[in-house]
């Protein structure tokens, strides 16, 4: 019975042999015939420095003037890696590919370890790609996530690896990869942001540089994140026995010591805001090599004349304590962004001069975008009004300006006072709006209005940052305690000037490709989010300089005689911004003036920080390049 059994069992076991080395043969078969069928029509994987790279996309303005070109005519400086420093090795392998010297161009080993710490973190934060992959994949692919293309760049990866040697790879690699804006390759990244060869790179630098890799565009503009990138390559490059503890510390305790990219660009902040939004759209790959002509709104003249108006004036801000200012001019009637000033000087220096994260002037941030944004103060009034009048309530209508306690609010008694510290009893709601009176503002958010209709009022008309529990803002609403964007601010004004109607902010005028294919063309759709008769309401108010006058008096630059024109200005408690926000039918320009870093500004109102600007770019406007449009009488 036992024979019998284990004789039964041998011819089991025989089977499963046989069937094993079956589909064992059968899957070698197959993985070749695979490996065949993708390898047969591949390029070969060393014509790298053959390669033809393809068009760049241009950046234009409304007027054909070229703004930018996207990666066309590559700066590119190829050297040999002896001319490459020790340290810009290490903080590449040590960042992008540890395990570079003992892998076959695949880093099995890698790729699990990026697995499982993507599993225990539950999202991808974590990559297996090796530095023979990314040059593959750079060189010949783009990034889609296909399973074809993974076989390929493998099947590229590994032929690759077995002809050349390590040190011509990472050559390759090198000179291959991008650095920010259109740099390529170690050695013109080096010259340009640190004035040196490749070959002099210290730590720091050369970690700088290796972190710009993961993502080059974002890096190059993003000081802060750079610097916190900057460090953890540090750190990798000690863990991987490269350098000291010591020289670790060292070289995390050094500012970044990148100077910015004097190139051919104009408008820098706008083409920024322009690039962003067809990496995030197109790809940056896409847009990269398919040579696309992107006619933009922007008016480069009238750009020009609003940058020289934010220097001129900001000079003057800078003896009453504010460093910096922003502007941004659109057309409210198809959304059409005219004029984008993110600083008043991309390519200034930060003041103090090599500040970091407490600038009071940071150049390259554009706080026309910037998110969440600043406290408005004052500007957001006329959103509490408007929700009142969209109730039926009337410029007309009065209520007592006289010392009020709201209640208890954050754990005190609620008892704002106005600016110049006067109460003037019974006063319309025109005539509180037009001077910008604090407290018929509370009043008018707390009886007429309503916290909740009012923030609901101006996420309609474009204000996209009210993202807080009601409770959060309190009464304190109506005198601009919330966060809001240049950009959103300055929309949301333009429905006011469209008496309701709102077309949403746009910098793109048409895409084309080299083909002559349009990508897409700004069609302006418009919708009513106001009630034109609120519109006609608020345009009447805030541009009755009879009203404003009180405060402002008859002649300040809030008036300007020969236009149409409806403004209103905001300061900030604290005195840490400054507003003006105004418009025509026909264009609406918003104006912040401030710091960077918070700081207050000397005690005085915004009018005399920011409406200067606000009336030379208006003029500028209407009286060379905008036909001004006129208001609809209120009846």
């Amino acid at each position: 019975m036992l024979i019998k059994f284990l004789s039964k069992l041998k011819t089991i076991f025989l089977f499963l042999f046989k069937t094993g080395i079956i589909l064992f043969l059968l899957g070698v078969l197959f993985f070749f015939s695979l490996f065949v069928y993708y390898a047969k029509d591949l390029p070969r994987p060393e014509k790298f420095t053959e390669q033809t790279f393809d068009q760049s996309t241009k950046i234009f303005d409304r007027n054909g003037k070229l703004l930018y070109e996207i990666a066309g005519k590559e700066e590119r400086t190829i050297i040999p890696l002896s001319e490459v420093s020790d340290n810009m090795k290490n903080a590449v392998i040590a960042t992008e590919d540890s395990n570079f010297y003992n892998h076959q161009g695949i880093d099995i080993e890698g790729i699990t370890r990026a697995i499982i710490k993507n599993i225990e973190q539950r999202r991808l934060l974590y990559g297996g790609s090796t530095i023979p992959q990314q040059l593959i994949r750079t060189v010949f692919f783009s990034t889609e996530k296909t399973i074809e293309r993974k076989v390929k760049e493998i099947i590229l990866t590994l032929e690759l690896d077995r002809r050349h040697s390590k040190e011509q790879i990472l050559e390759w690699y090198l000179n291959q990869i991008p650095l920010g804006s259109n740099l390529y390759g170690v050695e013109t990244a080096s010259q340009n942001y640190f004035n040196k060869s490749a070959s002099d790179l210290d730590i720091k630098e050369a970690a700088t540089l290796a972190a710009m890799i993961k993502a080059p565009s974002y890096y190059s503009n993003n000081k802060e994140a750079l610097k916190i990138r900057r460090d953890y390559v540090i750190d990798r490059i000690y863990q991987e026995h490269f350098i000291t503890k010591e020289e670790a510390e060292e070289a995390k305790s050094k500012e970044l010591a990148i100077k910015p990219l004097i190139n051919k660009i104009s408008a820098p902040h706008f083409v920024l805001y322009v690039k962003d939004y067809l990496e995030s759209k197109y790809g940056k790959t896409f847009i990269r090599k398919k040579g696309l002509e992107v006619h933009t709104t922007l008016d480069y003249e009238l750009q020009e004349k609003a940058q020289k108006i934010v220097e001129e004036q900001s000079k003057k801000n800078e003896n009453l304590g504010a460093y910096n200012a922003a502007l941004v001019s659109i057309n409210p009637n198809n959304g059409e962004i005219l004029a984008m000033v993110g600083s008043k000087g991309f390519f200034k220096d930060s003041y103090p001069e090599g500040c970091f994260s407490n600038c009071l002037f940071d150049p390259q941030v554009n706080i026309v975008t910037k998110y969440p944004g600043r406290q408005t103060g004052s500007a957001f009034k006329p959103f509490v009004y408007a929700t009142a009048f969209s109730k039926g309530h009337s410029p007309s209508e009065t209520v007592i300006d006289e010392e009020t306690n709201f209640g208890i609010y954050g754990g005190k008694p609620y008892i704002p006072g106005n600016y110049d510290g006067k109460f003037r009893g019974e006063i319309s709601l025109r005539n509180a709006l037009a001077q910008s009176i604090n407290i018929p503002a509370v009043k008018v958010l707390d009886k007429m209005a309503g916290i909740e209709d009012t923030i609901e009022t101006a996420k309609k008309i474009g204000i996209t940052t009210l993202d807080k529990d009601p409770k959060h803002y309190g009464l304190s609403l109506a005198l601009g305690s919330a966060e809001v964007r240049l950009i959103d601010i300055t929309s949301a004004f333009g429905v006011f000037a469209t008496e309701g109607k709102k077309v949403s902010p746009t910098p793109i005028s048409k895409i084309v490709t080299d083909t002559g294919e349009i990508l897409e063309e700004n069609t302006p759709t418009s919708r009513r989010v106001l009630k034109k008769e609120t519109a006609i309401k608020i345009n009447s108010v805030l541009s009755d300089n009879e009203a404003r006058a009180p405060m402002f008096g008859e002649n300040s630059d809030l008036h300007i005689e020969e236009f149409d024109t409806a403004a209103k200005t905001g300061t900030t408690n604290d005195y840490k911004d400054a507003w003006t926000i105004g418009y025509n039918p026909n264009l609406v320009t918003g104006v912040w003036v401030g710091n960077n870093n918070n700081q207050e500004m000397k005690p005085k109102p915004g009018i005399m920080f920011s409406t200067p600007i606000w009336n030379g770019v208006m003029k500028e406007a209407f009286s060379n390049y905008i036909t001004p449009g006129q208001f609809t009488p209120l009846k």
